[in-house]
């Protein structure tokens, strides 16, 4: 029974911002440094300094002949059970490193070539150039590592759905950065039948397949020696000539691998501490080729017709005024989160800020890298790592003072974009004036969006456009910007 069906909270994977995890299975998906590291939304950014932090201090120590400190650093990665993550079968049982594994890989470290040459810089290159270590294993190290932003993301996860906690729990033990140290602490943690869950943003995972020694070893090691082996006319070049007379000659990926490239981890150091220009390039490139999952991939047995019919039906069924403001707020973040994944991520309900003294209903993690949301940033110079929704349930007509409100939220830290949501606008040009004045003064910029916009981009969602905020939002925002 998957978290969703357990706290029934009726919302579907495409919905939710978390991989919806049946806790009594492994969900053979992994949470991949490499993909961590090439992201920008916050939660990525947060965790991608806690890995580095706990490998450099690794590596530091190693270099300098600490090795007891070291090697009491894999102590602290237990089996973590609690994400359902990984490729246990039956009930999650973990991958990690037990006490013999972790012997044998730390002697596999501290033997290897790639540690005495500089090559091993950060915990995924131990996929390519350390044996016993892979996909699972490094999943498995960074999910001990990154443990307390995993906590913070599931109790924020569970606010926002009102899924209950319980206190005073031990969190585990995580890699505190600030202290280069392990730590751990007693707070409120997701129980599901007496078992720690944590629940994992599905934007960050993968199937870890492209930061691999196989791809690696077949698309850039093999593709250069083929190219060495052409440009030196070796034993390994065959030769046609066709019935025109003219020659043609190649080298196969099979013959260099038997001659001289096995797919092995010594040779794959060996090579690389050769040629880093080879590894440099792989590391480049293949950022380009990971992606977040697709709604569709997390669950393909899920009918978006029916979900869109759902969240149309259930947002025009929500009564205005205070009685229905809670369930408002969750329908429009279940619609954001469906027509705007991957692109915002991580939605927090009740946001304090200011110490606390004010309130944003929803703020969602910026993670574009192209789009009306880069847009905003790269081109009207509006500062957006989070995207600010203020959610009106009201039966009224929108004024001066939401917009107001919604200013007060801004900050050139936290950015100066915000969605104005409410159930309908009666003089939008008006409005759209307001909203207008407010950014020509430098105050930021918000976007007035009302049920009909949101039923809008569903059917956009439906006719098969993949970010069907595009077309309504820029054109929203050059009414306010170019006027």
């Amino acid at each position: 029974m998957k978290i969703s069906e357990h706290f029934v909270l009726g919302r579907s994977q495409f919905e939710l911002d978390f991989v919806d995890i049946d806790p009594d299975r492994d969900t053979h998906l992994f949470l991949d440094p490499y993909f961590l590291g090439i992201r920008n939304d916050r939660f990525s950014v947060e965790a991608t300094r806690t890995v580095r932090s706990f490998f450099q201090h690794f590596i530091d120590l190693m270099l300098a002949g600490e090795e007891i400190e070291a090697r009491a650093l894999f102590d602290y990665l237990h089996e973590p059970n609690e994400t359902c993550l990984g490729l246990s079968k039956g009930k999650p049982r973990g991958n990690a490193i037990g006490p013999k594994n972790a012997q044998a890989i730390f002697d596999s470290i501290k033997s290897s070539r790639a540690l005495r040459t500089g090559l091993l810089e950060h915990l995924e290159d131990c996929r390519l150039f350390i044996e016993n270590v892979d996909k699972d294993k490094v999943s498995d190290m960074t999910t001990n590592i990154i443990r307390h932003q995993l906590v913070q993301y599931t109790q924020e996860q569970c606010k926002l759905w009102d899924i209950e906690l319980t206190s005073n729990v031990v969190s585990g033990s995580y890699w505190n950065r600030q202290r280069r140290a392990w730590d751990e602490t007693y707070t409120d943690m997701l129980l599901v039948d007496d078992k720690k869950i944590l629940l994992v943003p599905k934007a960050v995972v993968s199937y870890a397949k492209r930061y691999s020694g196989q791809q690696y070893h077949q698309h850039f090691v093999l593709n250069y020696l083929k190219h060495e082996h052409l440009r030196m006319n070796s034993v390994l070049v065959q030769r046609r000539t066709t019935i025109k007379g003219k020659e043609t000659v190649w080298v196969t990926k099979k013959s260099i691998v038997e001659y001289e490239a096995p797919l092995d981890k010594d040779y794959l150091t060996e090579f690389t501490a050769a040629h880093r220009e080879v590894f440099r390039d792989f590391r480049e490139r293949q950022a380009s080729k990971v992606h977040s999952l697709d709604n569709s991939e997390l669950d393909p047995r899920a009918d978006l017709q029916e979900i869109v019919s759902y969240l149309v039906d259930s947002l025009a069924n929500i009564r205005p005024g205070n009685d229905g403001a809670t369930e408002y707020h969750r329908t429009a973040t279940a619609i954001l989160e469906l027509l705007l994944y991957p692109r915002l991520t991580c939605p927090q309900v009740e946001f304090p800020i200011n110490q606390g003294r004010k309130r944003i209903d929803i703020t969602f993690d910026n993670a574009s890298v192209s789009g009306v949301f880069r847009r905003v940033s790269d081109v009207h110079n509006v500062p957006c790592p989070y995207v600010m929704v203020e959610c009106k349930n009201y039966g009224r007509e929108i004024g001066n003072p939401e917009i107001d409100q919604l200013i007060g939220r801004f900050h050139p830290n936290r950015g100066k974009l915000g969605f104005l949501l409410c159930r309908t606008i009666a003089d939008l040009p008006t409005l759209m004036q307001r909203c207008r004045d407010a950014y020509q003064a430098q105050q930021g910029l918000v976007i007035p969006l009302m049920d009909s916009d949101l039923t809008d981009m569903l059917k956009f969602l439906l006719d098969g456009i993949r970010e069907p905020e595009e077309t309504l939002l820029t054109d929203r925002l050059r009414a306010i910007a170019l006027a």
